[in-house]
């Protein structure tokens, strides 16, 4: 057995001299320092293989060695000291360019009036001026990667004009690159790009590794697809850049480490037929940026997500976020995790803070299934951020948050777990918020939230549940806690209809529910708010009837109400010391007209139990004699040990 076959793995470039200087991506008059270079050698594993409409250059020692069969059929090949020129004005046939061997000083440029193959078969190419391989031709150029092949692309750091012809890239394309096989490719843009298509890139299958780039990794007009194989890229600049179409990926494994945007698409313009958007139906993706305000993976358009494949954002940058979409953001399933760690910052040019998001959604935010898993540690940064409405029907939503608000003269902006413009509405799922940094909040909606259904649980340092105009529980599981605030929040009114609710607030003057002296309408569910205070029920529009509870309390006391008849109603451990209790409990277990006693201490057993909050359990009490007792003569009564 060779020893060659268990190389593949560890095929890399080694550096041995002097290095690129970088120069800005967004330029094409770029200007680079030259610098000199030298490069392992690789094992290129050239198979016999049989290649229909087959023009093939093979390399050895620097010279390049052309059989052409075409030359009377309008194929013409100019052969100087291994820089390869072909021209090719055939309408009919599609010819394949093979290429195998070495060399550390050609390259192979092609005019095609029809599309054509090249086919990579151990080519190992370093181009001492310009692009390695350099396509002037509009028509589809389909890269084979030959089975248990390795194969490299090395530009210059230099290219030299050619009238006004385009070079963008090591392999650059003025048409359609499609790239198949199973064989392996590796590509390194000294110069500009690694792979640059005026078209669109297509991989379909293959092992594609770009080691480096000065500006993209691949870069292209049209559109970029990923159908299968696996793509590693290591640049300066974006991992993918699209600049007039969209992004695409069914399947395969993309590997992105970049200074810049991972995926990004970047058309801005008014042309309607131009569709800068993000489609994830399949494909494992990993990113990791560093720059500042980079994004993991970037759409000026819509951002639609319909996988169960994992993708994984990283980004680390000042004011970066792991997704950010010009237009709405669509998760149909999805398994994302994405991690934040950036700071805020003043932007001095657009006179505002900016600061990192897990999500950050121009448009409106769904979600339909599927799993999210943010984490940020930056000051500032924020979880899901829309500025349009949020809607999760279904799912896991996992957030945490550790940074701090972030000052900047008399502007702030304070880090939050899920944050809309626009109306917020659950409908189901489950969602975990937690939050710790200085003046960090949980959930909150610019107009309405509301919940339906779900489980919805918020630890935070600041308001758990935030809302503008109104704050709406329909049904499902509700938790909040805040460490110095109130649990939930309304600005406006609080309409609760249904569900089970448990909302700690910090000591006088947060609450467990504050809607200031706005309508406060409770029509049903099972509800228990905590603080040093509390709003009360607005009993000329509330039908269900409600006690508020004040008194001492120490932390995990158990405070446990039932009925003069003993009739069990609830038991609640209290979550933190109050020297001021105020208690709000409401459910329809409270019957009107009827004396109710209320116990502290004792042991509670069985039972359903969400947060504190006891049902259907077993009570012992720790003395016979009621601390309190009161009568259901209202739909709101006081209370006071």
């Amino acid at each position: 057995m060779r020893i060659f076959k268990f190389l593949p793995s560890i095929i890399c470039f080694l550096l041995i001299s002097a290095s690129m200087i970088s120069c800005k991506k967004d330029s094409d008059d770029e200007t680079t320092t030259t610098s000199t270079t030298t490069y392992a050698t690789i094992v290129t594993n050239s198979k016999d293989t049989t290649v229909t409409n087959a023009v093939t250059i093979a390399y050895a020692n620097n010279i390049a060695t052309v059989t052409n069969p075409y030359e009377s059929s309008g194929v013409t090949i100019t052969n100087t000291n291994g820089i390869v020129t072909i021209n090719s004005t055939t309408a009919s046939t599609e010819i394949n360019y093979v290429i195998s061997g070495s060399t550390n000083s050609g390259s192979v440029k092609i005019y095609s009036s029809y599309k054509f193959g090249v086919v990579l078969n151990g080519a190992d190419m370093i181009s001492a001026n310009g692009p390695a391989i350099n396509i002037q031709s509009s028509k589809k150029a389909t890269f084979t990667l030959v089975g248990e092949t390795n194969n490299r692309l090395i530009d210059g750091s230099t290219y030299t004009a050619s009238g006004t012809e385009d070079m963008k890239g090591t392999l650059f394309s003025e048409g359609q690159l499609v790239f198949k096989g199973s064989g392996r490719l590796i590509v390194r843009g000294n110069y500009k790009h690694a792979i640059a298509s005026d078209d669109y890139v297509d991989i379909q299958s293959g092992i594609i590794s770009i080691t480096g780039a000065v500006s993209d990794g691949i870069h292209a007009n049209d559109y970029f697809s990923m159908e299968g194989g696996s793509l590693d890229i290591t640049s300066s600049g974006d991992g993918i850049e699209v600049e007039e179409g969209y992004i695409q990926t069914t399947g395969g494994t993309i590997t992105i480490a970049s200074v810049d945007d991972g995926l990004s698409t970047t058309y801005s313009g008014t042309e309607s037929t131009i569709d800068p958007s993000v489609y994830i139906s399949g494909g494992i993706i990993t990113i990791t940026n560093t720059g500042s305000e980079a994004v993991g993976i970037k759409s000026e358009g819509a951002t639609i997500i319909n996988s169960s494949d994992a993708v994984k954002v990283a980004v680390s940058g000042s004011a970066a976020k792991g997704f950010k979409s010009g237009k709405d953001f669509t998760v149909t399933n999805a398994a994302l995790t994405i991690t934040t760690s950036g700071g805020a910052f003043y932007d001095s040019t657009d006179k505002e803070i900016e600061s990192a998001s897990g999500i950050k959604v121009d448009g409106n935010f769904l979600m339909q299934k599927g799993t999210i898993t943010i984490a940020g540690t930056g000051t500032g940064g924020k979880g899901i951020n829309a500025d349009g409405t949020l809607t999760i029907n279904d799912g896991t939503v996992n957030i945490t948050t550790s940074g701090a608000t972030y000052t900047y003269g008399s502007d702030d902006t304070s880090a939050k777990g899920i944050k809309s413009d626009g109306n917020l509405t659950i409908n189901g799922g489950t969602i975990s918020v937690k939050t710790s940094g200085t003046g960090a909040e949980g959930i909150e909606s610019k107009a309405i939230l509301t919940i339906n259904s779900g489980t919805v649980e918020c630890v935070t340092y600041d308001d758990a549940f935030n809302a503008t105009n109104q704050v709406v529980i329909n049904g499902g599981n509700v938790y909040a806690y805040s460490t110095l605030n109130d649990g939930i929040d309304s600005n406006g009114t609080i309409n609760i209809t249904g569900g089970t609710i448990v909302s700690s607030g910090y000591i006088s003057p947060e609450e467990g529910f504050d809607c200031d002296n706005n309508q406060f309408k409770i029509t049903g569910g099972t509800l228990i708010g905590v603080g040093g205070a509390s709003s009360s029920p607005t009993t000329s529009v509330s039908t269900q009837n409600s006690v508020l509870f004040t008194s001492a309390a120490t932390v995990n006391q158990l405070i446990h109400i039932e009925s003069s008849t003993g009739t069990n109603i609830f038991t609640f451990v209290v979550p933190r010391a109050y020297s001021k209790m105020v208690m709000l409990f409401s459910m329809p277990g409270l019957a009107s007209n009827t004396t109710f006693n209320i116990y502290t201490g004792g042991t509670v057993t069985g039972g359903t139990y969400f947060h504190g909050l006891y049902q259907g359990d077993t009570y012992t009490k720790a003395s016979t004699t009621a601390a309190a007792s009161f009568t259901t003569s209202g739909l709101l009564t006081s209370v006071t040990k």
